[in-house]
């Protein structure tokens, strides 16, 4: 009789792995496979000539032209930015460390629409707490790229700066120490001791980053004042060809924000595969 039991309870526990993998493939199928799939369906539903066309269309084109030129600006700053902070907060020991902290998590608390509206109320040339300086200087930066890049920049500060933190912490600051001893400046134990060993974990907080960047909708359209050809990002320019009821056009352009999102799938996998290699060696030796 206990031989039974414990065979009923050995199937029983062999049950509860496959239905929770079920029920996290179906999961995983209804909530984002299908919806991705969707997306290049309708973009090619009327055929690759009028997607190419979609996404070569002047408009197209100075959305993706913006959306580049604040990935080209916010990925750089938010990058050293973040290589910078972590290496404060994980290497060093300083009055206000958690307090800083906070500050990195804050963008992750508040609600991107409320952050484009912060900056409308700093930067407005109407209203704006900076108003008069910058009317006195003849800027614009609400309803203008400077505002979007800003916008941008707040809400992708974090990224960076999430990814090297636990992991610099973990390595602790033995090699950075040896080094010092050993007469490197502290320039070249950052190049040759820190970098190097943060790399995999550096480049996928750069690509989440991008990937943020790209698709930020929140903070972009408040202070964007949504104007074709000027202010429009991708998902500004998506949003204006869906509410025209050009859906193909609108899931073509689309498209372009689930290609980046892929790439940095592949890229997160093939970077985990590097840090679990890296784990090992360093348990080797």
């Amino acid at each position: 009789m206990a031989g039974k039991k414990y065979n009923n309870a050995g199937n029983g526990s062999k049950a509860v792995p496959i239905i929770l993998i079920s029920v996290a493939l179906i999961f995983f199928t209804v909530i984002l496979l299908v919806p991705l799939i969707s997306v290049f369906v309708k973009a090619f539903e009327q055929g690759a000539e009028l997607y190419f066309a979609s996404i070569s269309d002047p408009m197209a084109l100075q959305a993706i032209k913006l959306t580049l030129l604040t990935i080209g600006i916010a990925v750089p700053i938010n990058t050293a930015f973040g290589l910078t902070v972590a290496w404060a907060v994980a290497k060093f020991s300083f009055k206000g460390k958690n307090l800083l902290i906070t500050f990195i998590d804050l963008p992750f608390s508040i609600s991107p629409v409320v952050a484009g509206l912060i900056f409308v109320l700093l930067f407005s040339t109407t209203h704006g707490l900076f108003a008069p300086q910058l009317n006195a200087w003849d800027l614009q930066i609400i309803f203008a790229p400077p505002g979007i890049i800003l916008a941008t920049l707040f809400v992708t500060l974090p990224f960076v700066a999430r990814e090297l933190i636990p992991l610099m912490e973990a390595q602790g600051t033995a090699e950075e120490e040896a080094a010092l001893t050993l007469g490197a400046s502290g320039l070249k134990t950052f190049l040759f001791i820190t970098l190097p060993n943060v790399k995999w974990a550096l480049l996928y907080g750069v690509m989440l980053t991008t990937a943020r960047a790209a698709g930020e909708f929140g903070a972009v359209s408040v202070v964007s004042g949504h104007i074709r050809g000027l202010t429009n990002t991708i998902p500004l320019h998506v949003e204006i060809l869906y509410n025209e009821y050009k859906f193909t056009a609108a899931f073509a352009v689309a498209s372009l924000l689930t290609i980046i999102a892929i790439i940095n799938l592949i890229i997160k996998n093939v970077v985990d595969w590097k840090i679990k290699q890296q784990d090992k060696m360093s348990a080797r030796y």
